[in-house]
């Protein structure tokens, strides 16, 4: 499997440990002092706060859907860009919908396997802030 396979890999099965509501997949995918951004400007890291974030995913029901990957790699780092859709369900049942710009850093381990470092999926939010206009 090249390179590339194994990164997108990395990301295809977070993507399907989200649909399966597996919290212990979805960690599998992280370095252990990854930074994801959960909300735009709310950086969240440490493990007991990744999972609670991402049980509020799961509880959502949040559906993900990709329109493309680009990968740039330079050795052992990786840039992952994708445009995203998700859908599901908030607490009250009302349909919940969000999208953007996913700008993901994953570094090869020393098993070979790519882990994220930094995942970002709002990497398009300066553009839509009143102070980008």
């Amino acid at each position: 499997m090249d390179q590339n396979a194994k990164i997108l890999s990395t990301i295809t099965d977070m993507t399907h440990a989200f649909h399966q509501g597996d919290i212990d997949g979805i960690m599998r995918s992280y370095e252990g002092g990854a930074v994801v951004v959960g909300q735009p400007g709310t950086p969240v890291s440490g493990s007991a706060a990744l999972r609670a974030m991402f049980e509020g995913f799961v509880a959502a029901k949040a559906r993900f859907t990709f329109a493309g990957h680009e990968l740039i790699q330079a050795d052992d780092i990786a840039l992952h860009l994708t445009p995203w859709r998700m859908v599901g369900v908030a607490p009250d049942g009302t349909a919940l919908a969000a999208g953007g710009l996913s700008v993901a850093v994953l570094r090869r381990q020393p098993d070979g396997r790519w882990l994220m470092v930094i995942d970002n999926p709002h990497g398009d939010a300066q553009l839509h802030s009143p102070t980008a206009r």
